[in-house]
């Protein structure tokens, strides 16, 4: 077991001991999560921290996008539930890269692939790739997309 699975279940069990229902319910649901991932596919797998930490990664998307769907539906109730349990996730994933951070590797990447002599859709691929393998768990692909999209004007 990872060492942030194995965290995760003893702040389960010190959540459900202090009865922190918001707490209890969310590591229910993150602990059910990262247990599907580890037997999709062929055969089970125990997953890594990285692998962990992409799964926490998608739990919080998902939370952060229903909280917005119940704000627009006049829900505030079920939103702040949503926010609540995000705020939960985000405790155990790593820190944000930021921006200025993530636009520097971002112009390094690109330069590097467009003077090879990749352009378009191929450069834009080459760069994610290469931007993802060093921010690693410090950026979403959605955010190192987008900069790299931004940075060669496509």
């Amino acid at each position: 077991m990872s060492d942030l699975a194995a965290r995760l279940r003893a702040d389960l069990t010190s959540a459900m001991k202090s009865r922190d229902e918001v707490t209890v319910a969310t590591l229910r649901m993150a602990i059910s999560a990262i247990s599907t991932a580890s037997v999709a596919g062929d055969s089970a797998t125990e997953l890594s921290d990285e692998q962990v930490i992409e799964v926490l990664r998608s739990e919080a998307k998902r939370r952060a996008e229903a909280a917005e769907v119940y704000e627009g539906a006049g829900r505030a109730d079920r939103a702040a539930a949503e926010r609540a349990e995000l705020a939960v996730l985000e405790a155990y994933l790593p820190p944000a890269m930021d921006d200025a951070a993530l636009a520097a590797i971002v112009s390094e990447e690109v330069a590097r692939v467009v003077a090879s002599g990749a352009v378009g859709g191929k450069a834009m691929g080459e760069c994610v790739k290469a931007v993802r393998a060093r921010v690693g768990a410090g950026a979403d692909g959605a955010r190192v997309a987008a900069a790299v999209k931004a940075e060669l004007g496509l």
